[in-house]
């Protein structure tokens, strides 16, 4: 399945997966220079993994198709395709962050700079 998780949501979202004991992974899909100038910080309930967007087919391997995965872009679009490419790849609980890392910076974490 695949949803859409607005960055204001995602506290609720983290929430919603905490009682099955699974760590949920965001999964940043930018390129290595991107999460250098913006990024989240990695919480206490999940796990922050950086896969830049084309390296993801060879790496697939690297993600567990039993964990909760929700991709992270700049704005959104990257993430969705990687989302995607996920849920068709057997990955059953597949979220794009909407807006990705902008919208991030504007309505949930102000202190994350934009770019």
């Amino acid at each position: 399945m695949l949803t859409q998780v607005l960055p204001a949501q995602f506290q609720q979202w983290l929430a919603s997966h905490a009682a099955n004991g699974i760590k949920p992974v965001v999964l940043d899909v930018r390129e290595p220079w991107e999460v250098s100038v913006a990024s989240i910080q990695p919480g206490e309930g999940f796990e922050l993994r950086c896969i830049p967007m084309h390296d993801i087919p060879g790496r697939l391997q690297e993600l567990n198709p039993d964990h909760p995965v929700a991709c992270l872009c700049h704005h959104g679009a990257r993430s969705m395709s990687v989302a995607a490419f996920l849920v068709n790849n057997g990955f059953e609980d597949v979220s794009n962050i909407t807006g990705g890392i902008d919208a991030w910076s504007l309505s949930a974490d102000p202190s994350v700079p934009r770019y």
